[in-house]
């Protein structure tokens, strides 16, 4: 963040102000502004007006409208300030009323409508949170003492996901800062010198044809309805959705009468039409389930449209969004969901009930088991269903038709660094929270691009980088947007990752620069380590990775002096065949620099899929239950089949790649496929589509029509994440509930539902 918004971290309060004659304990040097919200809030006060101010961006100075009245201490001579951006301190004495207080409020508000035209009755934005109408029914506002002012621009419709409405824009600011400072995508910015201000892209571009990622954060702070999603657009309300030109008719009207009665009549009418509006417009959290950052919004529907994504306060992302978590969700209602279970026939499908596809399920995996054994049949969980749904995937494999093969996509893109940090911290996952990095001195991206694939992480990282002087260094084949930040950024030869990693290594440990105490409390078989790196030389590095000696020197001596090192790496470095050692050499790298165990350090493995880490965690793997607890290990195995009540296979199973093999081979006839697009995702497509043509039986189980379904015999349909409960893991290894928004279209059913109907035909007896 800013400096600016540097409060302070403890809010316990330690010293006291005076409000209004009242003493309120406070935190010395917290904002004043978020002092009155809470004494306002805890009392059931009225709030002190604030267009411009919001919580997460911090102080915007452009409104006005939270002027008070501050004097150091009593009986010290009192001016009005802006509580947006006074630090409150002990003695100080505020008044949040009074004609001056009153005066310049209404004074500022006054400028502020001068921007806008108040149609709320008919504006798709009238759903109780437009800080614009409720600052109006704050203040009282009777008559438009300014006239409202058009500009000479039209709206900009040129964004597929959201419109600019200059006329309707107040210049308050809040999405430029909330563009430039917050999510540092530095587009957005407002032409001040203008006799028309308004808000710019790059300069003057349309939306669309400026450098605008359509990450959404400016239309979610927006304080009324000059940035809008389209997905609300003649949705929200009960006259909305009115031809254009009877719209404007209707606000003429009301233009007209407001000067003789005022406004007080036109927005009571507007909050009863809001009120009615709430009460059919749903507002569910849940947890997005694109990338694995874990970001926490909530869904508005108005029956099974979704009206808008808005990012609730959450760890990982505050209120910052995507692209992708804002307005990608056209796929909830698309045409090409599956609605009903398909059959194949001859190289076509056909529908067929729950019943019929249930009986087939049973005859077929009964008929294989009984034939060829319970290793005859092999299944594959999803790392975009819950974690719930991939503990009931291996149960059901493991418990009911009696075989570990059982496995998820972390195979292909995760295992690898899931391994690399197994072999030298002994937990394959993210060492701390996204707060870490934030937090971190140095943070060094390795084979991983965020700002496309995580973009609500990398802009927490940009935004360190930019305002606490974080140092970045980025190592890639690619020159992304990360790279063009980097303070180093250097491209090594593929898949030389693990060369220069210990290459650095070597360098710090001749030069002394590791950390002797750290390791010889933490850390095994250091000398092994140490004589594993001899062969590393600056010479050697060079002439392997193409990195030039002077570049691995610098970059050695960063991480060493560094007081805290965060790495972050991801597929760039772990789907190929030196994937593991790579990550077992970032690993090492940190605790050869001590960069373990404390705030701003560790390694982080970004995860791709939104719950690939909670697949693994609850055991969809071949060779561990949930909790990375080994199957052939007796005691533990024991465990498991008494809380089951059944006995448990002895010896792990097939990975994915093992169970392509075994088809191939003709030991494996049967696979049941959920959510996992494995033509798609494995290494071969070719390799696997006739691997998939041989089996006797396939079941996928999936929210479309995906190439996999193709080679089904079943297509079994599935609900998506708005249409179901339970939890998601995200990179962080944070545990986070998601709530049904929706029912399931048609007649596709949750994940958890399907797999508890197929266990108990097969005998599981599942409640």
């Amino acid at each position: 963040m800013k400096p600016l918004l540097n409060t302070p971290a403890d809010h316990t309060p330690n010293t006291q102000l005076t409000i209004d004659g009242l003493p309120i304990p406070i935190r010395s040097g917290e904002l004043l502004i978020d002092v009155l919200n809470l004494y306002a809030k805890t009392r059931n006060l009225k709030p002190t007006p604030q267009v411009c101010y919001h919580p997460q961006m911090g102080p915007i100075e452009t409104c006005d409208t939270c002027m008070v009245k501050v004097s150091a201490a009593a009986g010290q001579p009192a001016i009005l300030a802006r509580a947006c951006s006074t630090r409150a301190l002990a003695g100080m004495v505020v008044e949040t009323a009074g004609e001056a207080v009153d005066i310049a409020q209404r004074e500022a508000f006054d400028r502020i409508l001068q921007n806008h035209m108040l149609y709320c009755t008919v504006c798709d934005n009238n759903n109780q949170n437009c800080t614009v109408h409720n600052t109006t029914a704050l203040l009282d506002v009777k008559h438009q003492s300014r006239p409202f002012t058009p500009k000479p621009y039209p709206q900009d419709h040129s964004n597929p996901f959201y419109r600019y409405d200059p006329d309707q824009c107040i210049l308050c600011g809040r999405c430029v800062e909330a563009c430039q400072n917050v999510q540092v995508n530095e587009t957005l910015s407002i032409n001040w010198e203008s006799d028309h201000p308004r808000v710019l892209w790059d300069g003057g571009e349309k939306i669309d044809g400026s450098s605008c990622v359509s990450c959404g954060h400016c239309v979610t702070v927006c304080p009324c309805n000059a940035l809008m999603e389209k997905s609300m657009l003649g949705h929200a309300g009960y006259l909305t959705n009115l031809p254009g030109k009877v719209l404007d008719d209707m606000i003429d009207v009301v233009k007209a009468i407001e000067p003789p009665i005022g406004y007080g009549p036109i927005l009571a009418l507007s909050e009863i039409e809001s009120e009615m509006r709430h009460a059919r417009v749903k507002r569910t959290k849940t947890v997005c389930t694109y990338c694995a950052v874990g970001c926490s919004f909530e869904v508005w529907t108005r029956d099974r449209h979704i009206l808008k994504i808005e990012p609730t306060h959450g760890p990982a992302n505050g209120i910052s969004t995507c692209i992708k978590g804002k307005f990608a969700w056209g796929h909830i209602n698309s045409d090409d969901r599956l609605t009903k279970p398909l059959l194949r026939d001859g190289d076509s499908f056909r529908e067929i009930t729950w019943e019929e596809a249930l009986d087939i399920v049973e005859n077929k995996f009964k008929q294989i088991k009984n034939t060829h054994g319970p290793d005859a049949l092999a299944f594959i969980a999803s790392s975009k269903c819950t974690n719930e749904e991939s503990f009931l995937m291996q149960k059901l494999a493991r418990a009911v038709v009696g075989t570990n093969n059982v496995d998820n996509c972390a195979r292909y893109c995760q295992n690898p660094a899931t391994m690399g940090l197994q072999r030298t911290v002994g937990y394959g996952g993210d060492s701390g929270s996204i707060a870490d990095i934030e937090q971190a001195a140095l943070v060094v991206i390795v084979g991983a691009n965020p700002a496309e694939n995580h973009p609500v992480l990398a802009t927490r990282i940009k935004r360190s980088h930019k305002f606490r002087n974080q140092r970045l260094i980025v190592a890639d084949l690619r020159k992304h947007e990360m790279a063009e930040r980097a303070d180093i950024f250097f491209r090594p030869r593929p898949s030389t990752d693990a060369v220069w990693i210990n290459g650095v290594a070597r360098y710090i440990l001749d030069h002394k620069l590791h950390q002797p105490a750290f390791i010889s409390q933490w850390v095994n078989h250091f000398d092994e380590y140490a004589k594993s790196l001899e062969p590393y030389t600056l010479a050697y590095t060079e002439r392997i990775t193409g990195i030039p000696q002077d570049t691995i020197i610098t970059v050695a001596n960063e991480i060493a002096a560094a007081g805290s090192v965060c790495i972050l790496f991801a597929m760039g470095v772990t789907q190929h065949c030196g994937g593991s050692d790579t990550a077992t050499s970032l690993s090492n790298l940190l605790l050869l620099t001590g960069n373990y165990m404390r705030p701003g350090t560790g390694a982080y493995p970004l995860r791709g899929h939104n719950n690939v880490q909670g697949a693994s965690d609850f055991g969809s793997m071949p060779n561990v239950f949930s909790g990375y607890q080994k199957v052939d290990d007796e005691a533990i195995r024991a465990r498991f089949a008494a809380d089951w009540g059944v006995a448990l296979p002895t010896t792990p199973g097939k990975d994915n790649h093992q169970m392509i093999d075994a088809i191939l081979d003709g030991t494996l006839k049967a696979m049941y496929i959920k959510g996992e697009d494995t033509i798609t995702s494995d290494s071969n497509a070719n390799y696997v589509a006739s691997a998939l043509s041989k089996l006797e039986f396939l079941i996928v189980q999936d929210i479309n029509f995906s190439e996999t379904c193709r080679y089904a015999d079943l297509v079994l349909p599935a609900a998506a994440s708005l249409e179901k409960e339970g939890t998601f893991t995200s990179t962080e290894r944070r545990i986070q509930r998601i709530y049904k928004a929706l029912d399931p279209i048609g007649e596709s059913k949750p994940d958890w539902e399907i797999l508890q109907l197929i266990a108990n035909r097969l005998g599981g007896n599942w409640k």
